[in-house]
């Protein structure tokens, strides 16, 4: 029997690892990348190219590096934990030379429309019209991996904000925004406190006169630093804290995490609630650097009013970080989308078509990571296009609205480890913890109490990684490995250390909650 072909829409961080989950599962891809690079939305361009991503000079990831890799590829031991984009962008490049993924890439090539065969039903095989050196050509594939990302299409409100047609200042959307230097002396407002929103403000606040940071609501710092200075991320998403999330009541678990940011910041001093890790805003906060203001009610034509009635006279910019739209134009209402909230099971497939031979990747706002979430999407949509039984189900509905505001960006939210695990169970790669933790107890500790790292997705079931074990058990050397640049002489005072002897019976109690825990969920006559 031929290959099956399946067509990658874009070359970024999920149409990479789409291209490799193909070749693992013996299908044949062709990748379509608009630009002439790999990347995708990390691959910094001065210039802002139409329906392309687009990011500024500065930006640093705000996921750890154990947390964000490829599950099969660790980043290098000596890379920073929390990534600049260039930094970001030669790993990718290691990836893509060693499982040799650049030649199924055709770069500055665009799909122009995919469209269901006549014979779809039976066959479940696409037409796709590709341009490429302003010509047209026509393709049939029996998959398509639609990889494209949500960061091309900006949402401007412009109807939010009455008057802004005739401020004389300079407003654009944040996909705009390179670099501090054209913003010095000028007063600025910065509308929305997503991470770019904040990012932005903290890098003009030190050469701008003034920037106001305008935001509806409240929400929370994260700091990307935690606990005995470890990243945050690789603290905080654990299946020990995931576990104590399902035993406790939302309340509770709330309310001890409110109480741990504001040990750091207290945001009630600052009369609001901020979010995403931005350990400057704080400090330019508080040093007046950045003032932050309700929503803009009006503009003027060279100031603005808020709801709370305050005005700012001689502003010069508006930076509009409002996010994006979510939008397929090559699928031609294949999808539907509506208030941007997106009609697909499990954020993946569109549950009406005949043949499940169309897959989204990375449509996802996750509370954590994308790339090792869309990194297990593709694992799970290749091996359905090579014949593995799936059902579709429902739609994925939006998240609690006890947990998030209802908003375009949030339509799109997944927890973490929860969805993670979801798909690891569809592939059949989801760990299996009292198995580990009778025969491999030593990883099983690092895999119940450490970071939820991808590695984890590697060690059972297809394709699993004989090196998922050895790279879970030193991901803590990797971690601290940046951090020790030069050698001193430390001796380690054996007083401050729990033993093990004493550790042993908290031990215990914790291995047996968590046997009976597991006998719980898959005992057979459990309903």
């Amino acid at each position: 029997m031929a290959q099956k072909r399946i067509a990658v829409i874009g070359a970024g961080v999920c149409g990479l690892g789409a291209i490799k989950c193909c070749l693992d599962e013996d299908l044949e891809p062709t990748c379509f990348e608009r630009s002439d690079d790999i990347g995708g939305l990390w691959k910094f361009q001065k210039n802002t190219a139409e329906k392309l991503p687009s990011i500024y000079r500065s930006l640093t990831i705000n996921t750890s590096k154990e947390m964000m890799c490829y599950s099969d590829y660790p980043i290098p031991d000596d890379f920073p934990n929390y990534m600049h984009n260039s930094k970001v962008m030669e790993y990718f490049r290691m990836y893509a030379k060693h499982f040799n993924l650049l030649k199924y890439i055709r770069f500055k090539a665009k799909v122009q429309s995919i469209k269901k065969r006549p014979d779809f039903s039976s066959s479940g095989q696409w037409d796709v019209v590709v341009e490429a050196n302003e010509q047209q050509e026509s393709l049939v594939f029996d998959g398509i991996l639609v990889c494209s990302g949500h960061h091309t299409d900006p949402n401007l409100p412009l109807q939010s904000f009455p008057g802004i047609e005739r401020f004389k200042g300079n407003y654009f959307h944040s996909r705009e925004y390179k670099s501090p230097e054209e913003f010095l002396g000028k007063r600025i407002i910065v509308i929305g406190i997503g991470n770019s929103g904040a990012d932005i403000a903290v890098e003009l606040s030190r050469d701008a006169k003034q920037v106001f940071l305008s935001t509806r609501h409240g929400s929370w710092i994260l700091h990307r630093v935690w606990d005995n200075g470890y990243p945050m991320d690789t603290s905080f998403f654990t299946r020990f804290n995931n576990l104590l999330q399902k035993i406790a009541s939302f309340r509770i678990t709330n309310n001890q995490l409110e109480k741990k940011l504001n040990s750091r910041f207290n945001h009630a001093h600052y009369d609001q609630f901020l979010k995403k890790p931005n350990d400057d805003l704080p400090n330019h906060i508080i040093s007046g650097k950045v003032l932050v203001k309700p929503n803009v009610k009006e503009f003027t034509k060279t100031a603005a009013i808020f709801e709370d009635g305050t005005i700012e006279e001689d502003i010069d910019v508006v930076i509009f970080a409002t996010g994006y739209n979510i939008s397929f134009p090559f699928l031609e209402d294949l999808i539907k989308v509506t208030n941007n909230e997106v009609s697909l099971y499990k954020l993946m497939f569109p549950p009406d078509l005949e043949q499940p031979t169309l897959a989204v990747i990375g449509l996802i706002q996750p509370l954590g990571i994308v790339l090792p979430i869309a990194e297990l999407q593709s694992r799970w949509a290749t091996r359905v296009f090579k014949g593995v039984w799936m059902k579709l189900g429902e739609t994925h509905t939006f998240p609690s609205h006890f947990r998030y505001v209802k908003s375009p960006r949030h339509t799109i939210q997944v927890d973490h480890i929860e969805y993670m695990d979801e798909i690891a169970t569809q592939i059949g790669v989801k760990p299996n913890l009292l198995w580990l933790f009778l025969w491999d107890p030593k990883l099983a500790w690092k895999v119940f109490f450490g970071p939820c790292t991808p590695y984890q997705y590697r060690l059972r079931g297809p394709r699993k990684w004989d090196g998922a074990r050895r790279a879970i058990l030193t991901q803590t050397e990797r971690i601290l490995k940046p951090m020790k640049t030069r050698t001193i002489n430390n001796e380690r005072n054996p007083s401050s250390e729990i033993s093990w002897v004493k550790m042993a019976p908290v031990s215990f109690v914790i291995l047996a909650s968590v046997l009976s825990y597991y006998c719980y969920i898959y005992h057979p006559e459990r309903k």
